[in-house]
């Protein structure tokens, strides 16, 4: 019998979009290492050392901080639908398309939906926020720190501050500036934070980093009515994966041995050093840009090191340039989202993609195509 599917024989690209990026050896080696069971003795160890080494990286002393087994978005899902109930108020911070995906979480869920919208590839305004919650006295505020489909970085300092003066949780969307930037989540309050592992941890996608704070802890306790969601509820997971190992699901193993690895590397380069590189190429990158004539979305003070909004010039085929990268360089990168497409490329410098290489490759290219 003649079998028509071939092995597979997939191209080496230098991802440099928004993400996925691209993943370091020991990455790949570790996801190849033995099956074992979800609840095998080895694999429970495992499991205690990844949750140290989020709160190291999330630099946090919550207890509850787990990998969700999902991307980015069950993160973002398990952090609304376990902290709303219906018919609580619900402010949510709108600049782009996850704000906008917040919203639609929250009225799924029931809550009272109330929105803050800003310019896309413009931050929220904290004392807007103030205003708001002096006449729509929120349960919850959720914001995005780094926006994904601008590039815009949001300032959480003083914004939490004015959420917890209010007596409102505040639910934080790391996913794209986690182990790209500082995420401090005891020194800045934040009460829920999830990220995602294929931005700046290089993980492959598949999991979904989260922490809940004391008090957000609490509320999920004192809730009325169970959480909306059987798969993400966390009362259920905190049990699988506090003491007890109680049976939930079957976790995504070698994705696990995946996160402890890629976190392992981030520890070993150290948070302030990462965040260092991190800006340091974004400058270099933005800097070779603008010899190249051309301009940034972002204000600079606020713009994310990790994701490059540029503005496609007037005289640029927006898909022909991004198609051309990849079939002459094998780069990708991101096209625009919503009232962006067609106008900005979104360049990733996430993790191991963060190189002066990758800077480098990345001008040559443009100049050379534009």
């Amino acid at each position: 019998m003649t079998i028509k599917y071939q092995d597979l024989s997939i191209p080496k690209r230098i991802l440099l979009g928004p993400g996925p990026s691209n993943i370091s050896p020991r990455i790949s080696n570790a996801m190849s290492q033995n099956m074992v069971g979800h609840l095998d003795p080895v694999f429970l160890a495992i499991m205690e050392e990844v949750q140290e080494m989020l709160r190291s990286v999330f630099m946090t002393e919550n207890r509850f901080t787990i990998p969700i087994s999902g991307t980015g978005s069950a993160g973002m899902e398990s952090a609304l639908v376990n902290t709303i109930e219906k018919g609580d108020p619900v402010l949510v911070c709108v600049n782009g398309v996850f704000g906008t995906r917040m919203c639609d979480i929250v009225e799924r869920c029931g809550g009272v939906l109330k929105r803050i919208d800003a310019e896309w590839g413009r931050p929220i305004d904290a004392e807007l926020v103030r205003q708001t919650l002096e006449d729509f006295p929120a349960r919850i505020v959720a914001v995005v720190h780094a926006e994904t489909s601008t590039g815009v970085l949001q300032p959480l300092e003083e914004l939490s501050r004015i959420v917890h003066e209010h007596g409102s949780l505040l639910i934080v969307d790391a996913v794209t500036s986690l182990g790209g930037t500082e995420v401090k989540i005891d020194d800045w309050g934040i009460d829920v934070c999830y990220s995602g592992t294929q931005k700046c941890l290089s993980c492959p996608p598949g999991l979904a980093p989260i922490t809940f704070s004391a008090g957000a802890i609490e509320k999920l306790r004192n809730r009325k009515e169970a959480v909306q969601s059987w798969y993400l509820d966390m009362t259920m997971l905190e049990k699988y994966w506090g003491p007890e190992r109680v049976y939930h699901h079957t976790a995504p193993i070698s994705m696990i041995y995946a996160l402890r690895e890629s976190l392992r590397l981030v520890l070993e380069e150290g948070l302030q050093k990462r965040w260092k590189r991190h800006r340091k190429y974004h400058n270099d990158l933005v800097s070779g840009l603008e010899k190249l004539g051309l301009s940034m979305l972002v204000e600079e003070k606020y713009r994310t090191p990790m994701l490059n909004s540029v503005i496609i010039p007037e005289t640029a085929d927006d898909a022909s340039v991004r198609q051309q990268l990849l079939n002459e360089y094998n780069i990708e990168i991101g096209s625009g989202l919503g009232p962006l497409k067609g106008k900005i490329w979104r360049i990733g410098l996430m993790g191991h993609s963060c190189t002066k290489e990758n800077v480098d490759l990345i001008l040559f290219a443009l100049n050379k195509l534009l």
